[in-house]
């Protein structure tokens, strides 16, 4: 009797095992192959199989003309074939701006030697952020200018791209005038086809290497 309780036991721990190693795999196997497309503020995740149709008709940022840290014109053709991540900042803010660039920063370094990944932070006052306060600034964030652009320009240009395109803000259903000032904590990941892949907290640890993650990703897509 002794022995025969062993065994069972001896059976039930290896079933166990086997049903663990069983479970293992189905989480393996349900990774999804391609990262979500978002094209609204609600940020519903949409599956779709890159260069097919349908990922083609998908939501797009639009072309834009901005001027970065040093007075050159940044357009979409700035970024042909890269991979970016973007932001919206103000070089006075006193609350989250530094934090943010701080781990801007921090995806600038982990991507130096990535000539397939650049960075975009826009100011939302381009009206005192001018090519010169710019310039300083990234002269004090220790700025890679050919591979982080600061921009400034029209601001009606730049908080249409924000609210319309990027959807940075997260006031659902709160409808906002071009007076509104755009304040916003988000990065968000854009692929080569000028889609949105992902939004993440700027100010968060977890969030940050997420994105750091999910570029890694990004960069595995044909």
């Amino acid at each position: 009797m002794k022995y025969l309780c062993i065994i069972v036991v001896l059976i039930f721990t290896s079933c166990k095992k086997e049903a663990k190693k069983e479970a293992n795999k189905v989480v393996e196997n349900s990774r999804v192959d391609y990262l979500p497309y978002y094209n609204d503020a609600s940020f519903t995740p949409h599956w779709l199989t890159p260069n097919t149709e349908e990922e083609k008709a998908f939501h797009k940022i639009p072309d834009f003309s901005l001027t970065n840290q040093l007075g050159e014109t940044v357009t979409q053709h700035t970024f042909d074939n890269k991979i970016y991540i973007t932001d919206f900042f103000f070089t006075t803010c006193p609350g989250i701006c530094p934090k943010m660039t701080g781990n801007m920063a921090k995806v600038q370094e982990e991507f130096k030697n990535e000539k397939d990944i650049l960075l975009l932070s826009h100011s939302v006052m381009p009206s005192t952020d001018s090519v010169s306060v710019l310039s300083a600034y990234a002269k004090n964030n220790d700025v890679i200018d050919d591979k982080w652009h600061l921009v400034t320009g029209d601001r009606n240009e730049i908080y249409t791209l924000g609210r319309d395109y990027y959807f940075v803000e997260s006031d659902l259903g709160e409808e906002k005038s071009i007076e509104d000032f755009l304040h916003t904590e988000n990065f968000l990941l854009i692929d080569k086809n000028k889609h949105i892949r992902g939004i993440y907290n700027g100010l968060n640890r977890a969030s940050i290497a997420q994105l750091l993650t999910d570029t890694k990703t990004l960069l595995l897509e044909n």
